[in-house]
């Protein structure tokens, strides 16, 4: 899961230093919730810069969030003949399709479309991450 292109796109998405080190020290799937939960604060960030009429700021940060869901997108394994992993690849195609429209549109009705999708999965993503790291843990404690 974890591969070189999802890396890049951590780099894109972040410059905080601190962050990184995270990103570095995280999970594949701790990897997955930083990238929800980054995509989630960039659509908060935009939908604020389009209130305040900041389009070129909007622009950046909508840019950020398809860079980021992208960067999922491109992590799944497609080879792999399973619904679920299907089912991600056409929900990431759509969230970049609704974002890019809402991007053209300044339409933070959309933004708050493709939010509410994120926030709906993340959950799962947060549950999964806790349940590798008392896994993860158990195993280092023998």
């Amino acid at each position: 899961m974890l591969n070189s292109k999802m890396l890049k796109q951590f780099n894109k998405a972040y410059e905080d230093d601190a962050l990184k080190a995270a990103v570095y020290g995280a999970s594949p799937v701790g990897l997955v919730v930083l990238l929800y939960e980054g995509a989630i604060k960039a659509i908060g960030q935009a939908t604020y810069a389009i209130e305040s009429q900041r389009y070129d700021e909007k622009s950046r940060l909508v840019s950020k969030t398809i860079d980021i869901i992208d960067g999922l997108r491109e992590s799944l394994d497609l080879q792999q003949d399973n619904e679920a992993v299907k089912n991600l690849n056409d929900l990431y195609i759509y969230m970049k399709q609704r974002l890019s429209t809402a991007n053209l549109k300044n339409d933070p009705e959309i933004l708050a479309e493709v939010r509410r999708l994120l926030e709906t999965i993340l959950p799962a993503w947060q549950e999964l991450n806790r349940s590798s790291m008392s896994t993860s843990t158990a195993s280092n404690a023998y």
